[in-house]
């Protein structure tokens, strides 16, 4: 048993030494010519998103725990992005994948899950996928990832190749090579706990600023400290956001928190597109939005440094939601007053 383990081990950090690290792409904003802006892109994985960099410390994590042999079936709660990267992973080592997830999940998530061969379970009411992912894993005598709670701890925030060494690394011979602010939206929780921790752990005078959407309870829970906080209403910005507060939601090693207007990250999205000419997925419109006011900030103070946020997935999984205008008109509304606050593109 403890070969297949070794072999498991060895094939995860392969398929990592496969991969270049991800790009950082700096933003022309002649607007702010004392600030440089950019965007780490986490696009670029295999999977197509951030979650890919979780997947592999959740996969590692079980292994090295026990928790994950030969055989095991790997079961997620997940509809969005953590449950792709968990497929790919899963199939990567020859293991069963199911995914728990609402009913009402966009078929091209769905699409992309069965694509890996993974499986998916659904469930009629959201807040059912927890307990039915634990109910599966003892029927199955399986594995549940669990990501809400192990994904704080799974990775190595030290160092060991994570987002915020990699981010750190690229920036050391830029302008402002130490960030004045690294933006960073929390769905689980576990990257802004990983950059909150890392900048602390270097002594970087970087402050670590997550923002959050609507209808999340991140925001109000780190501006009062009560953790039993809980919503009645999922995000409509998929990744992020919960009605709860998760375990891996580790408020202590966050600065500040800014709430973010569904509206502005749509017309930030449509912004950035016209930018760099590439869709980019919801969670992207919410962090750069949120960059976007500390780069006012800054300018207000007639301050230089630097900002890096995410890109945390591509627009291609959002073409019948956030890309579709009809969509958003239903469903989040006029964008124009949130357009009208983005530095026009000539400055």
């Amino acid at each position: 048993m403890r070969a297949w383990v070794n072999d498991a081990v060895r094939a995860i950090e392969a398929d990592f030494q496969r991969s270049a690290d991800t790009h950082l792409i700096k933003l022309p904003l002649a607007c702010f010519p004392q600030i440089d802006l950019y965007l780490k892109d986490e696009s670029t994985h295999p999977t197509g998103s951030l979650k890919h960099r979780l997947a592999r410390s959740l996969f590692l994590y079980g292994l090295c725990n026990g928790h994950i042999k030969k055989g095991t079936t790997i079961i997620e709660a997940s509809s969005g992005s953590t449950a792709v990267s968990e497929a790919y992973f899963a199939r990567l080592l020859g293991l069963p994948f199911i995914a728990v997830m609402p009913s009402s999940t966009a078929c091209r998530k769905i699409e992309q899950v069965e694509f890996y061969g993974g499986r998916c379970h659904f469930v009629d009411d959201g807040s059912q996928i927890y307990a039915e992912a634990e109910r599966l894993a003892q029927e199955t005598n399986g594995h549940f990832m669990d990501q809400f709670t192990y994904a704080e701890r799974a990775t190595d925030w030290r160092g060991n190749n994570n987002i915020a060494d990699s981010l750190f690394s690229q920036m050391a011979l830029e302008r402002f090579p130490v960030p004045r602010y690294v933006v960073m939206s929390a769905g689980t929780g576990g990257t802004s706990a990983t950059l909150g921790r890392f900048i602390r752990y270097q002594r970087y005078a970087t402050e670590l600023v997550v923002v959050d959407p609507e209808h999340s309870v991140f925001f109000d829970s780190y501006q009062s400290g009560d953790i039993s906080l809980t919503g009645n209403q999922s995000s409509r910005i998929e990744g992020i956001g919960r009605p709860r507060v998760e375990p891996s939601f580790v408020a202590s090693v966050i600065d500040r928190m800014i709430k973010v207007p569904d509206a502005a990250s749509m017309a930030t999205l449509r912004w950035l597109e016209r930018l760099i000419g590439r869709k980019a997925g919801g969670s992207t419109g919410t962090n750069l939005w949120g960059a976007l006011q500390l780069a006012k900030e800054m300018a207000e103070r007639d301050e230089a440094g630097s900002i890096v946020t995410v890109l945390c997935d591509t627009g291609e999984r959002y073409f019948d939601t956030y890309h579709n205008d009809a969509w958003v008109a239903q469903h989040i509304g006029e964008l124009n007053e949130w357009s009208a606050q983005l530095p026009t593109l000539t400055d």
